[in-house]
């Protein structure tokens, strides 16, 4: 995860403004610099996604650039970079590669810098539209990349239906499965909580009306039969607390959502009438 907008990718100019050209000469043959296309080099520890992009002459943008900086983000289908009009990029479309080219104007200092956080959130939103944009919004949020002024921006230039989305985001989604769920059951109506704590159980991803429970379990969660049982302890904890837990998984949650629904939808119909009307 990078914290930065930068990346360790500079121009020749840049390079020249810092030190002599023999220093850099130096450099390269040392292996503390690799040159990646005409005028342009990267550090070793540079990462191949920003690579491939500063080959195309551009940088990570969109899902890719959340990526680079810890953002959760939907199924990545391939690199996106983006170009500037004052930049020396390749005007041919690519024949080896997949990438998404984006066009938007936006201001940096260096020839390689990521966009922005709302920039690359409002590519997000154009590109992959609501859901990927809401999920790194809220993941944004949670992790303190995008400040009050950058929504702001954000909410005055991504249309109306944008806006209601920044409007509804919070920032205690713990993982973007927790935020696509509570987006997706938001026609219900039903008052759904993230990283709740409850008794006799502790810290629950989602909790609906006081009643359900939802775990939602990422890619990296879990094979061994230590974890597995850990969560039949919880759930039946859950349970002698008066709790109902359904738990699913990232393909579940990202794949099959029609099936995940229906057995959210047919569970909330069994809740005790007192727990329908909050008695």
């Amino acid at each position: 995860m990078c914290t930065t907008t930068s990346v360790e990718i500079w121009t020749w100019p840049e390079l020249r403004a810092a030190q002599s050209r023999r220093a850099i000469e130096q450099r390269v043959r040392a292996g503390e610099l690799r040159r990646i296309r005409r005028g342009v080099y990267a550090s070793p520890d540079a990462c191949g996604p920003a690579i491939s992009a500063a080959e195309h002459g551009g940088s990570v943008a969109c899902e890719t650039a959340a990526r680079h900086l810890g953002l959760w983000v939907l199924d990545e289908p391939g690199l996106h970079v983006w170009m500037r009009s004052d930049r020396h990029h390749r005007t041919s479309k690519c024949e080896d590669c997949d990438c998404t080219r984006h066009w938007d104007a936006g201001p940096s200092t260096r020839a390689f810098d990521l966009p922005s956080t709302p920039r690359i959130l409002l590519q997000i939103f154009r590109c992959r539209g609501g859901e990927a944009f809401f999920v790194a919004l809220e993941s944004a949020r949670r992790l303190g990349l995008i400040s009050r002024r950058g929504l702001r921006w954000l909410r005055s230039v991504i249309g109306r239906v944008g806006r209601d989305l920044i409007d509804f985001s919070r920032a205690d989604a713990d993982s973007g499965l927790e935020s696509l769920v509570r987006l997706r059951l938001r026609e219900y109506g039903w008052d759904v909580r993230t990283q709740v704590s409850i008794v006799g159980t502790g810290q629950v991803d989602l909790l609906i009306d006081g009643w359900l429970i939802i775990e939602a379990d990422g890619k990296e969660n879990h094979d061994g039969s230590s974890p597995r049982h850990r969560d039949l302890v919880r759930d039946a904890n859950s349970a002698a607390w008066g709790h109902v837990s359904l738990r699913f998984d990232y393909a579940l949650i990202v794949h099959d959502w029609d099936l995940a629904e229906r057995a959210i939808v047919s569970t909330m119909r069994l809740r005790p009438v007192e727990r329908a009307f909050g008695a």
